[in-house]
């Protein structure tokens, strides 16, 4: 939870708000669901807290250098970013507002992530079956081209309608 209870020059989370993601940068950090938490510590440092959309998304680095030199920007001299891995990021957390600028990029907004039982992940040897529609023309009727796109958390897809390519954020 973002807290903003101070006046927008001095809000360290409406600054961090307007970060952009690297890989979808019509994307801010707060829209794709990853700025967890900002909050200031008694010693005035900002702790920001982010959790990636999966281990090892290379773009964690720049996400960090990113909110650490805009809220330097800002005035803020101490910042601290912390990645938070639990509860792990589900793509339920983009906003409205994420996957809206999603679509009109052209790209297809995840559906609902799966939901799993408590207790072991159960092991899926058949491929996944994902659908998605159309962010050109809305057509349901599309294929995957390929399970990663441009970044491992995207698949390649092509409308059998509009025949256009377009990239899918694969549910998680």
């Amino acid at each position: 939870m973002v807290r903003a209870p101070r006046s927008p020059e001095r809000d360290p989370g409406a600054v961090a708000r307007t970060v952009t993601d690297p890989e979808l940068p019509q994307l801010t950090l707060a829209d794709l669901g990853v700025l967890r938490d900002v909050r200031v510590e008694g010693d005035g440092t900002v702790v920001v807290e982010i959790t990636p959309t999966y281990s090892g998304c290379p773009a964690m680095g720049v996400m960090r250098a990113d909110l650490v030199h805009a809220l330097h920007r800002a005035g803020f001299a101490q910042v601290d970013v912390r990645t938070v891995l639990s509860p792990a990021w589900s793509t339920d957390w983009i906003s409205e507002e994420g996957r809206r600028k999603l679509a009109m990029g052209g790209i297809a907004p995840p559906g609902a992530a799966p939901a799993r039982a408590a207790g072991p992940v159960p092991l899926q040897l058949g491929p996944a079956r994902r659908t998605a529609a159309c962010p050109l023309c809305g057509s349901p009727d599309t294929e995957e081209l390929s399970e990663f796109s441009s970044t491992a958390c995207k698949a390649l897809r092509r409308c059998r309608s509009c025949r256009e390519p377009f990239e899918h954020v694969k549910e998680i």
